[in-house]
């Protein structure tokens, strides 16, 4: 059977000579895989360039009882995002969020507050003009929220340490070796604060960005077991100033 379904891609990888297996976050079924024929044909390079990673699409995907991969037809883009391919940063950011999602999702079920906040995301980093340095900070750190691991902020005193492994803030620490100190600590209650709308005044330099970037990713591997390496980080902490 075929069912309409809206969703975000997040990547394609080669499965055999003659497909790839794209996968799709979806607002109806959370994290979905399908079988997509390569070709070279004037069709299959338009559908390869709806399908490239953070496109959102409507489509209608055939679902098959047993089977972990389902078919796409009808695919068509809800939304232009010329900025984001043209624009190398923009497209270096694209690269690492897609990546993160990637990683950090595993769900195959419906979540449309995670399914809305992506497709939002991704209208935002299309349409940003200022404070686009800050996007994958902003971006990394509201994502915790919605996957349930982020820092209880209440917490936080002037001067505490911050206990990665609890997610706390301590007036000192005690055992364990995932800590910050009260001026990298005072940071993470910082973040809490950042938005999209906010996030331009937030003023780091290279290599403070750099090291908040790390920080957070150090503490969603210490949260989410699934993370593990990205490789994208690596590309943006060469873009910024």
């Amino acid at each position: 059977m075929y069912e309409k379904i809206q969703g975000v891609v997040l990547n394609t990888i080669k499965y055999s000579d003659k497909h790839n297996i794209v996968h799709i976050y979806t607002r109806q079924r959370g994290l979905m895989g399908f079988a997509v024929a390569q070709g070279k044909t004037a069709a299959a390079r338009q559908r390869n360039a709806m399908l490239m990673p953070l496109s959102l699409i409507d489509a209608e995907a055939r679902i098959m009882p047993g089977r972990e991969l389902c078919t796409l037809r009808d695919t068509r883009r809800n939304a232009p995002l010329s900025a984001i391919y043209a624009d190398p940063i923009k497209s270096a950011i694209a690269m690492y969020v897609s990546e993160l999602l990637t990683h950090a999702i595993q769900e195959q079920e419906q979540n449309q507050l995670l399914y809305d906040y992506i497709e939002q995301c991704v209208m935002i980093l299309e349409s940003a003009s200022q404070g686009v340095a800050n996007f994958h900070i902003c971006f990394t750190y509201h994502l915790g929220i919605l996957l349930g691991i982020q820092p209880d902020t209440g917490t936080w005193n002037e001067g505490w340490w911050f206990d990665m492994q609890e997610g706390v803030f301590r007036p000192t620490p005690s055992g364990g070796s995932h800590w910050l100190r009260p001026d990298e600590a005072r940071v993470i209650w910082l973040l809490s604060r950042m938005t999209f709308a906010n996030m331009h005044r937030f003023r780091f330099d290279r290599d403070q960005r750099n090291q908040v970037l790390d920080v957070m990713l150090t503490y969603y591997r210490l949260h989410h077991s699934t993370l593990g390496t990205l490789r994208s980080p690596e590309v943006l902490k060469q873009l910024f100033v």
